[in-house]
């Protein structure tokens, strides 16, 4: 019978996973500090 517990315990993402997750969370970033800076901008224009 597998040991549940133990599996969970044993567990390690692998390193694509790490690699992939890094390279999103920096896309979305990226995104919202360029979404930020639009808005700062057509803020003083006004």
């Amino acid at each position: 019978m597998i040991d549940f517990e133990a599996e969970i315990d044993e567990y390690r993402p692998s390193l694509e996973v790490d690699a992939i997750e890094d390279a999103i969370v920096r896309s979305d970033l990226t995104d919202m500090n360029d979404l930020m800076m639009e808005l700062i901008k057509d803020a003083n224009k006004r």
